[in-house]
């Protein structure tokens, strides 16, 4: 079973190593999905809490990048690298006995995101 919560920021950033529109500075909407997967408690019914999510998230991650250069915190903050980035924050803090991030994606626009798993975030970063 996956527990997905949708989240929204704006931010700055331009591409470091890029050659096009988009080495200089400029901002997006970002979308963030969260996805955990796991087994649901059999007393509550849930597999992780809407609201916790929620805190986690807005307070590992959102109150840093909401409104902030992407620069400042990752190295060429493509959509990419910024997906990673985010795995690394969220990944101790949403792992339970029953339940482990799953799944990001991070959105520029309404038509183009980036989707990193578990599965190729090991891959990628060991």
């Amino acid at each position: 079973m996956i527990v997905i919560k949708d989240f929204h920021f704006d931010a700055a950033h331009q591409l470091t190593n890029y050659y096009g529109k988009c080495e200089t500075l400029h901002g997006h909407r970002y979308g963030l999905s969260v996805g955990v997967k796991g087994t649901k408690d059999s007393s509550t019914g849930m597999l992780f809490d809407f609201c916790k999510l929620k805190e986690i998230v807005t307070n590992a991650v959102l109150a840093k990048l909401d409104h902030s250069l992407l620069n400042d915190y990752i190295e060429n903050p493509s959509a990419e690298n910024i997906a990673e980035w985010i795995f690394d924050v969220l990944t101790p803090l949403l792992k339970t006995e029953t339940c482990f991030l799953w799944k990001i994606t991070v959105s520029e626009t309404p038509t183009s995101h980036v989707e990193l798993t578990k599965e190729d975030y090991e891959r990628y970063t060991k």
